[in-house]
């Protein structure tokens, strides 16, 4: 069975008359968007999932209780009989209907939220302003607004929309399940500091309230590019090459000693909670940072790999290990989110994280990012930031100009 689905009228009306009848028959009826999704008695499990339902698992049942009241019986039927959807409009993603015992949290795609439109120039200016001295670390940040959600993934299921859980973009609001290198770098809008000078894609899987199933809209993300880490000499880190790609992090991860490289993902607390694994409940009025370190030594030679790592490696130490010697800026996410209500992020959880409830959230972190920057000003800030060991704050590109 496909993981995604767009279905067509009559499909959908055909599933509406079937609610109908699994009511009858002390079925369970939860409606997501214009996706309606059915839990059966297990007995009828493989006839729903020959129908294209899904079949929740038992630890999302509790969840979503306040979904299944959006909705009564008669209102379906009247719908069938009529021929019209009912429920909320159709949304531009839906939601992928993952295999039978999934545990990923559900969505409610009628409250995606709404990002930004970002910029379609490129915003530099001339600054006397230099920067500071690194004490032996090269450091370039950047910070993007929120862009958009979708259930797309461009590097991992290419040509394949809805295919994908639910990410959060920041960066090219052009990113989808179509974009190539060249779409990547010569199109869409950009949400970061600097305009259209980087429209690289950078994405992370959505965080959801698992309450009802909303996702989290970020506040903000502060994207680095470092370097002075792990026995990399500065001075000797080169520039991204255009189309290069990779993941750091492991959706299919479930636990918190999961195969790792300096720790590629973590999440903390501004209000001093420290670090942790999971997704910690940070304070009314904290920030949460949801983290993923990156790998910084390329083979030299490919701009991506099958798995989407291995043509990249983490430092050893001693510098980068001779399978992967090109050294590259180290880049970290950083994704902010407000805490605005006391034990909200006790109910988070990623749109990636397939284990049970019984466990904290966030086990399954991971992050992507396709290089979009326009040529001369990643040179630039390379240059006059990370190979001269400067702290560039995070809008200074070392050249003499400043992004905004």
């Amino acid at each position: 069975m496909p993981t995604s689905v767009v279905p067509s009228r009559r499909l959908l009306l055909l599933q509406r008359a079937f609610v109908v009848a699994a009511i009858a028959a002390g079925g369970l009826v939860i409606l997501r968007s214009d996706v309606v999704e059915l839990i059966r008695p297990a007995s009828a499990g493989e006839r729903m999932q020959s129908q294209g339902f899904q079949i929740a698992s038992r630890e999302t049942q509790g969840r979503l209780d306040q979904v299944m009241a959006a909705a009564s019986a008669s209102e379906l039927a009247k719908s069938a009989r009529q021929g019209r959807a009912s429920g909320p409009k159709p949304q531009t993603t839906l939601e992928p209907l993952p295999d039978a015992g999934s545990m990923m949290p559900a969505v409610r795609t009628a409250r995606i939220p709404q990002g930004s439109t970002g910029s379609a120039v490129e915003q530099a200016r001339a600054t006397s302003e230099r920067p500071a001295p690194g004490g032996g670390i090269g450091a370039f940040r950047t910070e993007c607004d929120f862009s958009h959600m979708s259930f797309d993934d461009p590097i991992v299921y290419p040509g394949q929309p809805g295919r994908s859980h639910l990410h959060a973009f920041f960066g090219n609001t052009g990113a989808n399940a179509s974009s190539t290198a060249s779409s990547i770098a010569n199109s869409g809008n950009s949400t970061c500091r600097g305009g259209t000078l980087n429209r690289s894609a950078y994405w992370v899987p959505a965080m959801i309230d698992t309450r009802d199933g909303s996702p989290v809209k970020p506040q903000t993300a502060n994207f680095y590019y470092k370097t002075g880490y792990g026995g990399v000499v500065p001075s000797s880190v080169q520039s991204m090459p255009a189309g290069l790609r990779m993941i750091a992090g492991d959706a299919k991860n479930a636990a918190p000693g999961g195969k790792y490289e300096r720790m590629p993902f973590g999440y903390s607390c501004t209000d001093g909670s420290g670090n942790s694994r999971s997704i910690p409940n940070c304070s009314v009025g904290a920030e949460l940072w949801q983290t993923v370190n990156f790998p910084q030594c390329w083979d030299g030679v490919n701009l991506d790999s099958p798995d989407h790592k291995s043509h990249m490696a983490y430092p050893t130490g001693g510098g980068c290990p001779a399978s992967h010697p090109v050294p590259l800026p180290e880049i970290t996410f950083n994704i902010v989110y407000m805490i605005t209500e006391a034990n909200s992020a006790s109910h988070w959880r990623l749109a990636s994280d397939n284990y049970s409830t019984t466990f904290p959230g966030g086990y399954s972190g991971h992050g992507d990012w396709f290089n979009g920057w326009r040529e001369e000003a990643m040179d630039a800030f390379v240059r006059g930031c990370d190979q001269a060991a400067l702290d560039c704050h995070s809008h200074l590109l070392g050249d003499g100009r400043a992004i905004h």
